[in-house]
């Protein structure tokens, strides 16, 4: 018997993996989080399967889930919103299978903040622009942030936040952030990325406040803040340029050869 974490991705139930949609379909438990993710997912389920929704259940009754499931000797699929790899708890789980000597296995799923950028129409790594992409997000009532993570630190960096679980504190962010990025840089709120109802506000830390105020979000929502946002004008980098020598067009293995002779100098 396995647990088998799946990323179900950020909404949309056709964003889920190849795999993970496989694995689900053979599973005869399923575990997943109701309030967050579309219910088609489960079209996935064999039609006998057990399904649980989690959005209830506290962290014990869950590991109850996977006992019984575990004595039954039923492989259980254990449904995540978007990727695994972020803010999705599955730590905690993963300790108390452990615990219990029960077989687990983790399948990656879209993460949100790539749905979001699908949403924009944009690259988030603008040449010369922006060229790091910072998830975080605010201290709340699940967890709070480490001493040294804040906005301003990151934000000091200069790079392109995308900052989750936060709809919130809009007024804070554009407190700190304003004097590091200027009142005039773009900030973008895609609202439920890849569900029927996303939808996108644009602004700047300047007005994104009263845009959200006119067209109100409470959850959901992810907040992109960085100059990259708004570049037009921006340098193309080398990588595509005729004269770029890369080691799938001619002239790799003069270049090689040329760098093997400096290297034996």
């Amino acid at each position: 018997m396995t647990v088998h974490f799946i990323g179900a991705g950020p909404g949309a139930a056709d964003l889920i993996t190849v795999r993970g949609r496989d694995i689900l379909a053979c599973s005869p438990v399923c575990l997943y989080a109701g309030s967050i993710m579309p219910k088609e997912l489960l079209d996935w389920c064999p039609k006998d399967a057990r399904i649980v929704d989690t959005g209830s259940l506290s962290l014990d009754e869950i590991e109850a889930e996977y006992v019984a499931a575990h004595e039954a000797g039923k492989d259980v699929a254990r449904l995540h919103s978007g990727d695994l790899s972020v803010w999705s708890a599955v730590a905690e789980q993963i300790r108390r299978l452990e615990k219990h000597g029960i077989a687990y296995t983790l399948t990656p799923g879209v993460p949100s903040f790539a749905a979001a950028a699908a949403a924009l129409k944009r690259e988030l790594t603008i040449p010369e622009v922006a060229q790091s992409l910072v998830l975080t997000r605010v201290s709340g009532r699940a967890s709070r942030m480490p001493e040294g993570e804040t906005l301003a630190a990151f934000g000091a960096t200069g790079a392109t936040l995308a900052i989750h679980l936060a709809i919130h504190a809009l007024g804070k962010i554009v407190v700190e952030l304003t004097p590091l990025y200027g009142a005039d840089c773009p900030v973008a709120i895609v609202v439920r990325a890849s569900w029927p109802e996303e939808r996108i506000i644009r602004g700047t830390l300047a007005d994104i406040e009263a845009k959200l105020a006119e067209e109100p979000a409470e959850r959901t929502a992810l907040i992109f803040v960085g100059k990259g946002l708004g570049s037009t004008n921006f340098a193309e980098s080398r990588l595509y340029n005729a004269d770029y020598v890369r080691r799938f067009r001619p002239g790799w293995n003069q270049l090689s050869r040329s760098q093997t002779d400096k290297d034996s100098e």
